[in-house]
């Protein structure tokens, strides 16, 4: 099993062309053996201490394997609509890991 933490910095006044990447490219995920186990947008509230930008969405996305994941990113239907995600993400972080 791999985990894979994003943050996601998207640009300000393209939140609606994010959502409908998102709504493409979240589905896709199960077909790849994967699950979003968790979806956040964080607020400045819920923050307890930051040495970096508020990312406007937290994804944490399971895979069962390496191969699951890396076959996500070259998904031929969600790459149809990777002009929604370049016109509307400033930038993200992913962060790969495994569990202890």
């Amino acid at each position: 099993m791999i985990y894979i933490t994003q943050l996601i910095y998207v640009i300000a006044g393209q939140e609606e062309i994010f959502h409908q990447f998102e709504d493409i490219a979240i589905p896709t995920i199960l077909k790849y053996n994967g699950r979003l186990t968790l979806r956040i947008r964080p607020t400045e509230e819920s923050i307890i201490e930051k040495n970096m930008e508020k990312p406007y969405e937290i994804h944490l996305v399971e895979f069962n394997t390496q191969e699951d994941f890396d076959n996500f990113k070259k998904d031929e239907e969600r790459k149809k609509f990777l002009h929604l995600k370049e016109k509307s993400i400033k930038s993200s972080i992913i962060i790969q890991g495994t569990k202890l």
